[in-house]
């Protein structure tokens, strides 16, 4: 990171606008009753999605989510969604537990979130709600289940679309508490209502936010599996003392574009600079803004000279709230459905900026890392799922493995 970029980001940080903090998780009970205290920690999304809409709705019915945290911490706090809802959404039980497998969570591990004191609450539409903290510590890289019960209909639903991840829908009723998976019997690639996971962490931890599309939700790679780019990199900092972790937090929707685009159902979300504020910086803990976004925008006719614009805009915008953002270079599509000689200039030229622009805090080079050195337009074979487009398991290693890890800190 450059000095100048060190002078215009400052020495103070935003504090978000949506408070957060910890959890609990134990070999069957769900925590521990030890509290990180104030001193010398603060809120990190430790997890995070970024809101868009399903198809449908739901009435009645518990939805299960599988999450997998990025860092440990204290306390945990989950944050509900109703973004895009059009009518309040009320859930009466929430509950956190340790997965087992599928839908079944770990026998005596779940435990009952509450909102103010209360284990029901109403969102608004266009709200979210973050409930109370758990008292007790997790760790990084577990894989909780957050349950719901969706009281009445749901409406519009606020969800995350092609999520790599199986999420469950219960026969009717409440069935939050059940830790068996009876009562789950749908199946689904989305993550029903959920927007973060948030945990007490030592001052240094802080976020790094993935701002991207389809390439960022990793669509290729394995679901079930946490093989997308951004899970590769947070093993890497897991790995690390403490002290020097970062935790991640996939702000990727398949098909986004930094221009254009609004959510509706089946869309490929708000356009990056709509959704920069409410996906990523209202966010607890995130201090570095990770941006891979671009080739959707060049499919649908934009010019290098309208996506440069745009990402300045990210860039005054992420600079602005006092945090630091680094430019990921677009991966290449030569293979694919996107490419042309002309679109293939602009993902060149977009790719130049993201090299050499002094505007940003730094760069991960995806391109370099992920290219057919026989033909630079193309991913390696081996990183080709068959689409020319979205690199596989391999490929999303690569790219895990691309980013100095020091290049992601904001000092």
């Amino acid at each position: 990171m450059t000095t100048s970029s060190l002078r215009r980001i400052g020495a103070s940080i935003l504090v978000t606008a949506t408070a957060a903090a910890g959890y609990v998780a134990a070999p069957a009970a769900v925590g521990t009753p030890e509290s990180a205290g104030d001193r010398g920690t603060h809120q990190v999304t430790t997890w995070g999605a970024s809101d868009d809409i399903a198809g449908g709705t739901l009435n009645d019915v518990t939805v299960r989510n599988i999450l997998r945290t990025s860092v440990g911490g204290d306390d945990l706090r989950i944050r509900l969604s109703n973004a895009n809802g059009d009518q309040p959404l009320v859930f009466d039980s929430v509950y956190v537990g340790k997965q087992q497998a599928g839908a079944a969570v770990v026998p005596g591990s779940s435990r009952q979130l509450t909102f103010s004191g209360r284990t029901t609450v109403r969102i608004p539409p266009g709200a979210m709600a973050v409930s109370d903290p758990l008292p007790g510590r997790i760790g990084a890289k577990e894989s909780l289940t957050v349950s719901a019960h969706v009281v009445g209909q749901s409406g519009i639903i606020t969800a995350h679309n092609r999520a790599m991840q199986h999420s469950y829908k219960s026969t009717s009723g409440d069935h939050a508490a059940d830790e068996t998976a009876t009562a789950y019997q749908t199946e689904s690639s989305a993550w029903f209502f959920l927007n973060a996971a948030i945990v007490t962490a030592p001052q240094q931890v802080q976020t790094v936010a993935t701002l991207g599309d389809s390439i960022t939700s990793s669509v290729a790679t394995t679901i079930d599996e946490n093989r997308r780019w951004p899970d590769i990199l947070a093993n890497r900092y897991a790995e690390l003392p403490e002290h020097r972790r970062l935790a991640i937090s996939n702000e990727g929707i398949s098909g986004n574009r930094i221009l254009n685009g609004v959510a509706k159902a089946g869309s490929a979300g708000a356009n990056a600079l709509s959704r920069l504020d409410k996906d990523v910086l209202t966010k607890p803990g995130v201090r570095t803004v990770l941006v891979l976004e671009g080739i959707n925008d060049i499919y649908a006719g934009a010019t290098a000279d309208e996506l440069i614009d745009g990402y300045r805009q990210l860039i005054t915008r992420v600079h602005a709230s006092g945090r630091c953002i680094v430019g990921g270079t677009l991966t290449p599509m030569g293979a694919s459905f996107v490419y042309t000689p002309e679109k293939e200039a602009i993902r060149q030229q977009l790719n130049e900026f993201i090299r050499t622009s002094p505007e940003l805090d730094g760069v991960v080079d995806f391109d370099a890392a992920t290219r057919d050195p026989a033909d630079p337009t193309r991913l390696k074979a081996e990183y080709d799922p068959g689409d020319g487009l979205h690199p596989n398991n391999a490929g999303s290693e690569a790219m895990g493995n691309a980013a100095d890890l020091d290049t992601l800190r904001c000092s």
